[in-house]
């Protein structure tokens, strides 16, 4: 008797146990709240980049643009590369709110103009070229490389368009050394020069006379589109590993999305590539108010990914971390205002939070967004045998 019943108990407990493991399995399985509130707004990267029509990515293109991103001989006093406003240590950005091109000396917040100097600051914070190569992706819209919008102010389209204008900016890279309309051909003229270039060239494109400006665009597009991380926590767990994020970064999640924080910072890249007028405050150590979009104080939405690595933050750089950003976009009592004074409160976007809570677990989600994989390589030299990324040391 006392054998059957022990039995039955030991029956009876194992079937227990089973349903309970099916239950947990089940509801690990599932779609947890946060993730089913954030797949209608928010996605995980794609793992493919894709190339415009026109300039199919090589492995010998993608050679000759690292060796351009991190050379100053594209600069007119060869003290300045991509790289130095654009630098691995730094997020692939440069941890300043205004960057510091021409005549510049030190890396990241270290940096500084060497005396004497006349060269102003850049007008905006530089934004990370990492994921650039996804810009323009978002929930509704695919990815079209030859039209993806770049800068805060949207004024050019796709990598190959975007990496040529630097090279003519007064105060990034151009300097004094010569005009801004003849800057690309001087930049070539400076690298036919130097045959470790022409080689390069020669190997990466088929035309007769390949060193061109045209190309130069094309080579580093090619570079920045391997400048990808789509492997964060936030990734992981869209693509269904809900162990990814920590309870609190889910919590923030929650917050994110019902703050109203996603109808601008959506999709896999947390952006929807639009203009948005949000009244930031203009940075003192610009001499002329920023006017951003055709003069109408508008800046394109920039994306969330890496966010923790690339302060300070806003198109003036003038929010030191993401509290103060949180704290920006929660006005309190009274609702929004506007915080510069060449922008009236009613000029500011409909979209503009009117309450921000949980502002920890915002912040801790927004971490969830860094990815460590990225290529943090700097090379040994470059072709044009000047210090590599400029004056960074």
């Amino acid at each position: 008797m006392a054998t059957s019943v022990t039995t039955q108990l030991t029956s009876m407990l194992a079937a227990a146990l089973l349903v309970a493991a099916v239950a947990c399995q089940k509801q690990a399985d599932s779609p947890t709240p946060a993730a089913t509130l954030a797949t209608s707004t928010l996605a995980a990267l794609p793992l493919e980049v894709p190339a415009p029509a026109d300039n199919s990515t090589s492995s010998a293109k993608v050679d000759l643009g690292r060796a351009l991103f991190w050379d100053p001989v594209l600069s007119g006093g060869r003290d300045v590369s991509c790289a130095t406003c654009h630098h691995p240590a730094t997020g692939y950005a440069d941890g300043l709110d205004l960057d510091i091109g021409e005549n510049g000396q030190g890396l990241g917040a270290a940096r500084h103009f060497r005396s004497p100097n006349t060269i102003p600051f850049g007008q905006r914070n530089s934004q990370t070229v990492l994921n650039t190569a996804f810009n323009g992706l978002t929930t509704n819209a695919a990815l079209d490389p030859a039209a993806a919008p770049m800068f805060w102010d949207s004024r050019a389209n796709s990598l190959e368009a975007q990496s040529l204008l630097p090279l003519a900016k007064l105060e990034e890279m151009r300097g004094y050394q010569y005009a801004e309309r003849v800057a690309p051909d001087s930049v070539v003229a400076r690298l036919r020069r130097i045959p470790a270039y022409e080689a390069l060239f020669k190997t990466a494109f088929t035309e007769t006379a390949p060193l061109t400006a045209t190309n130069i665009g094309k080579a580093l597009a090619c570079f920045e589109r391997t400048l990808v991380a789509t492997d964060s926590p936030f990734d992981q767990y869209m693509r269904g590993t809900t162990s990814a994020l920590t309870s609190q970064q889910v919590q923030g999640l929650q917050a994110f999305v019902q703050c109203g924080c996603a109808k601008c910072h959506s999709g896999p890249m947390l952006s929807d590539y639009q203009l948005h007028v949000m009244g930031v405050a203009d940075n003192s150590k610009n001499t002329t108010p920023d006017t951003g979009a055709n003069g109408t104080y508008a800046f394109r939405t920039p994306s969330l990914r890496n966010v923790a690595l690339t302060a300070p933050y806003m198109s003036s750089g003038t929010l030191p971390n993401l509290q103060a950003v949180l704290d920006f976009y929660d006005p309190g009592r009274g609702g929004a205002r506007s915080t510069n004074p060449h922008v009236a409160t009613n000029q500011l976007d409909p979209l503009f939070p009117t309450r921000v809570t949980n502002k920890q677990a915002i912040i801790a989600f927004l971490n969830s967004l860094t990815a460590a994989t990225y290529d943090h390589t700097v090379p040994a030299t470059v072709p044009s045998g000047l210090p590599v990324g400029g004056t960074i040391n």
